[in-house]
């Protein structure tokens, strides 16, 4: 509270630095955002939970493929070298 000029006593004049005049001309002030503070704040949290959701909307559409793949070369993979044994060479009568 404070009193004095054209104010009524025990009104309120305002906080610190602005007791009730105009403001002040000529005093500029600067402030960052929050972004230019930290830039890289809760990169590494978001990243994890992230990573997370797109392996999980994701893996449906990689593994079954995947799997597919790998079971077809690994039946081509027994399939050529029982043609090239002996026992498959003599099944299926391949003579030189």
């Amino acid at each position: 509270m404070g009193g004095g000029g054209d104010k009524v006593p025990g009104q309120y004049m305002g906080w610190w630095g602005s007791l009730g005049s105009l403001p002040q001309k000529g005093i500029t002030s600067y402030s960052l955002s929050p972004n230019r503070q930290k830039p890289l704040a809760g990169t590494a949290h978001a990243a994890v939970f992230n990573s997370f959701r797109r392996f999980r909307q994701s893996v449906l559409y990689v593994v079954p493929p995947f799997i597919v793949g790998y079971m077809l070369m690994d039946w081509a993979t027994k399939r050529n070298e029982f043609l090239n044994s002996k026992e498959g060479r003599a099944l299926y009568h391949e003579t030189e």
